[in-house]
C-alpha cells in the first residue's frame, strides 16, 4: 500500500520545529497534531539519507519532495532492480500483462535474488503514481485516438479566426493538429480523415467529446454518433466512442496534448499575421515535425520514435478510397415513386410508394437506402424542381400504376371541369413522364377540398385564358381571390404601321 504523507507544509514545520526549535518528538507531534511515529519517521528519513535540514528549508516544494519521499529505494538483499520506465512502455503493447513482464524480469536474472510478484506490482505501482497524472492511464498500442479542438485560435485575413483541431494516439502520444474555418460537421470529418492519414492507419476507437456536430445522442451510458460520423466509423472500419459527458479525465491524453499544441506550435506563430486559412495550416504543419520528435523528459525516446515501434505496426490499413462526407435524410416515397432532396427529385423503385426511407447524400451521389439495402443510386443534380429518373423504376403494369394513372387523374379533372380537365392534361403532357405531373394534378385535388369544384374550375379558366395551365398559377389565383375576376380581353396581333422613319430591311446592305 502507499503511504500516505504530511501537507508540506507540516513537513517544513516538522524540520523547522525539530532542528531549528530543539523540541522533542512528542511537542512536535503535539504542535501538528500528528502522531510522535510520524515524526520520528521524517526525522529517521532525514538522518539515514544524509539530508542538511536547513538546506531542505530553502528547497521548494518539488525538490523537497524528491529528497524525501521518491528517493529510490535500496535492494534489500541484493535483489536485482527492475527498469519500471521499460516496463511501463511494455504495459502499452497490446496484450501485454504485468504478470507477463514479472515472469520476464525472472528470467533475465538467473542465479539473482528478485522480487516476488507482490513486490513487483508495487514498485510499478508506486512508479506510475511519480509519473503526470495524465501519464498514469495505460494505453494499449493501437487502440484508441483522442480528438479535440484547442480553446485558442488564431487570427487570418480580415478578422477570422482558425480553429485547431488536435489529435494525439494514445499509447505513443503521436499527435497531429490543423486548422478548419469553424468547428461544423464539415470540419469534424475532414480534420478526422486527415488525421487519419497522417498517422497512415486506423486505430480500434475514436474518442472525441461530445460537440454537437459529432454527437446525436450524448447519453453518459448510451452515447450515439451522428449517422454522418457512423458512416465515416463503418468507411475506415473503426468505431466512435465519445468521452462521458464533464469526465475531462476519460479524455487527459488530448487535453495534454491540446495544451502541447498551444504551447509549442500556436505560441510561436503568436506573431505571425496570416491571410487566408491555407497559410495558417500549412504553418501549422510546419512545426508538427519538431513537436513530435521532442524528446521525453521522464521517458525515452519521442513521440514520434514511439509511435513507428509501438502503434504503427498495429494499426488497421487505411481503405483504398478516401471517405466523402454524406450527410442522411428520412424521406416518404410519394405516388411519382420519387424523393425530393433540396428541391429535386429522385427516383426509387415503384414497389416502395408509401414507404419510408433514408437518403445518402454525398457532393456526388444520391444514394437511397431501404431497410439497410441500399434501392437506388443517383448523380446529384442542383436543378431545382428538377426531376431525376432512372426508367427501370416505373412499373409497366403495377397495381399502383392503375391506381394512379394520367386517365384517372384527367377523369377526375373533367368532373370538376371542362377548364380542370384541360389543366391537369396541360400538366401531363409537359413532362418527359407523366408521372413526373403527379404531385402537381394531386395538388389541385387538394385545392378543391379547401376551395371547392367551382372556385378550382373558375381558376383553371383564367390560368388558361393567361396562358400558364400551371399548379402554381392555379393556386396563386385562388389564394388572392382572382378567379371571379373579368378575363382578360383577347388583343389583335399589333403590327407597325408603315411610315417614312422605317429604314427598311436593304438599309443595311
Amino acid at each position: 500500500m502507499r503511504e500516505r504523507t504530511l501537507a508540506m507544509k507540516k513537513i517544513r514545520d516538522l524540520i523547522r520545529l525539530k532542528y531549528q526549535g530543539h523540541l522533542s518528538h512528542e511537542q512536535i507531534a503535539r504542535a501538528l497534531a500528528v502522531s510522535k511515529g510520524v515524526v520520528g519517521k521524517y526525522v529517521n528519513r532525514i538522518v539515514a539519507r544524509g539530508l542538511d535540514p536547513t538546506a531542505l528549508l530553502t528547497l521548494d516544494e518539488d525538490e523537497l519532495m524528491r529528497q524525501l519521499m521518491t528517493a529510490p529505494r535500496p535492494s534489500y538483499g541484493g535483489r536485482a532492480v527492475p527498469d519500471y520506465a521499460v516496463v511501463h512502455q511494455e504495459m502499452r503493447r497490446a496484450g501485454v500483462t504485468l504478470t507477463l513482464l514479472w515472469e520476464e524480469y525472472r528470467a533475465a536474472h538467473p542465479g539473482q535474488a528478485v522480487y516476488q510478484y507482490s513486490q513487483f506490482a508495487e514498485r510499478y505501482r508506486e512508479y506510475v503514481a511519480s509519473l503526470r497524472r495524465s501519464m498514469r492511464q495505460v494505453h494499449r498500442a493501437g487502440e484508441k485516438l483522442f480528438v479535440d479542438y484547442a480553446g485558442d485560435t488564431v487570427a487570418y485575413g480580415d478578422g477570422e479566426r482558425a480553429q485547431i483541431f488536435v489529435a494525439v494516439l494514445g499509447a505513443s502520444n503521436y499527435t497531429f493538429a490543423c486548422a478548419t474555418a469553424r468547428q461544423t460537421l464539415e470540419d469534424w470529418t475532414g480534420a478526422l480523415v486527415r488525421a487519419l492519414e497522417y498517422i497512415e492507419g486506423v486505430p480500434a476507437l475514436i474518442v472525441p467529446d461530445n460537440p454537437r456536430a459529432l454527437i446525436a445522442d450524448p447519453d453518459r451510458y448510451e452515447p450515439r454518433a451522428s449517422a454522418t460520423i457512423a458512416d465515416l466509423a463503418a468507411h475506415y472500419g473503426t468505431a466512435v466512442l465519445p468521452a462521458r459527458p464533464y469526465r475531462p479525465r476519460d479524455k487527459a491524453k488530448v487535453e495534454v496534448a491540446v495544451q502541447i499544441v498551444e504551447r509549442w506550435i500556436l505560441a510561436r506563430l503568436r506573431n505571425h499575421r496570416f491571410a487566408t486559412l491555407a497559410e495558417v495550416d500549412e504553418a501549422v504543419a510546419g512545426l508538427l515535425e519538431h513537436l513530435n520528435t521532442r524528446p521525453f523528459k521522464r521517458l525515452a525516446g519521442n513521440r514520434a520514435s514511439q509511435y513507428a515501434a509501438l502503434e504503427r505496426p498495429v494499426l488497421t490499413l487505411l481503405p483504398a478510397t478516401r471517405y466523402e462526407l454524406a450527410r442522411y435524410h428520412v424521406a416518404k416515397v410519394a405516388i411519382d415513386y420519387h424523393v425530393a432532396l433540396e428541391h429535386h427529385l429522385y427516383s426509387v423503385p415503384h414497389a416502395l410508394v408509401g414507404q419510408r426511407v433514408e437518403i445518402r447524400a454525398t457532393a456526388r451521389t444520391i444514394e437511397v437506402l431501404h431497410a439497410g439495402k441500399r434501392v437506388a443510386a443517383h448523380r446529384r443534380c442542383d436543378v431545382r424542381h428538377g426531376y431525376t429518373t432512372d426508367p427501370a423504376h416505373l412499373p409497366a403494369a403495377h397495381r399502383a400504376h392503375l391506381e394512379w394513372s394520367p386517365q384517372r387523374l384527367i377523369g377526375w379533372g373533367a368532373k370538376t371541369g371542362v377548364a380542370t380537365a384541360s389543366v391537369v392534361r396541360h400538366i401531363l403532357e409537359q413532362k418527359r413522364h407523366p408521372e413526373h405531373g403527379y404531385r402537381a394534378c394531386l395538388g389541385l385535388l387538394r385545392l378543391e377540398r379547401r376551395y371547392g369544384a367551382a372556385r378550382v374550375e373558375a381558376a383553371c379558366v383564367r390560368a388558361l385564358a393567361l396562358g400558364s395551365a400551371r399548379y402554381r398559377t392555379v393556386a396563386d389565383i385562388l389564394e388572392h381571390g382572382q378567379e371571379a375576376l373579368p378575363l382578360p380581353a383577347v388583343q389583335p396581333t399589333w403590327t407597325t404601321p408603315e411610315h417614312e422613319h422605317l429604314r427598311g430591311p436593304k438599309y443595311y446592305q
